[in-house]
């Protein structure tokens, strides 16, 4: 069983971000995390993962939603 590494489990900073900018931060400030970046419309199954961040972003490529851990 893995133990989480602590650190930031939401970024509010990167609201209206690039996606690009934003999911590079994220992997910076959490290398043990997958970043996942979901356009508007995408099929997201409601499940919980605490090695996975998920980056919605709008049709400007701009993050739309806090990125948080799960």
């Amino acid at each position: 069983m893995s133990v989480p590494i602590p650190g930031k489990s939401s970024w509010p900073e990167l609201v209206g971000v690039n996606a690009t900018l934003a999911a590079t931060a994220i992997a910076h400030d959490r290398p043990d995390v997958a970043v996942e970046v979901l356009p508007p419309g995408a099929p997201v199954i409601p499940d919980y993962n605490p090695l996975r961040v998920r980056v919605f972003i709008d049709n400007n490529n701009l993050v739309s939603q806090v990125p948080v851990i799960g």
